[in-house]
């Protein structure tokens, strides 16, 4: 039996599966720091762009300045609020993370796999056998752990 280019073979996977420990393995996918970091230039944002309003003269506000600065800072919001609750998952089926699209890849479809220790963010990016990188975010010890078990596998196979 044939596996596809980059698939380890099936006793490896299975090895692996045991390394990264009891399945699932979900986790915070942003580290405390980053998500507390978000959440704090946020209020400071919306402080500067509330006292900028008042501190405006009395003349009228440009409408579309305005809208955009509003947009813009609801932006900012949609994206903390996702960073805040975003769960990554490793299981026996793949790996998967909770965000505002979706992000979910099949062991079978990983051709693959490379950590990168960004400094806010430790990423595990997942190229699949469509040839379309999916990037998964390790917010504990436990998930980068095991995004670097994933890689080195992935990075032989």
């Amino acid at each position: 039996m044939s596996t596809p280019a980059g698939t380890p073979p099936a006793e490896d996977h299975a090895a692996l599966l045991r390394a990264i420990g009891p399945l699932p393995l979900s986790a915070q996918a942003w580290p405390d720091w980053v998500r507390i970091l978000t959440w704090v230039i946020l209020a400071v944002l919306g402080v500067q762009v509330v006292t900028t309003a008042i501190r405006a003269p009395s003349q009228p506000f440009d409408t579309l300045l305005a809208a955009v600065v509003a947009l813009c800072f609801l932006g900012l919001l949609f994206v903390s609020w996702h960073m805040q609750t975003s769960i990554t998952t490793i299981d026996e089926r793949g790996l998967r993370q909770t965000w505002f699209t979706r992000r979910e890849v099949a062991w079978e479809d990983v051709r693959y796999a490379r950590f990168v220790p960004m400094l806010f963010s430790k990423r595990l990016v997942v190229f699949t056998h469509r040839g379309r990188p999916m990037i998964f975010q390790g917010g504990t010890r436990e998930l980068r752990a095991a995004f670097v078990k994933i890689a080195e596998l992935y990075r032989r196979g």
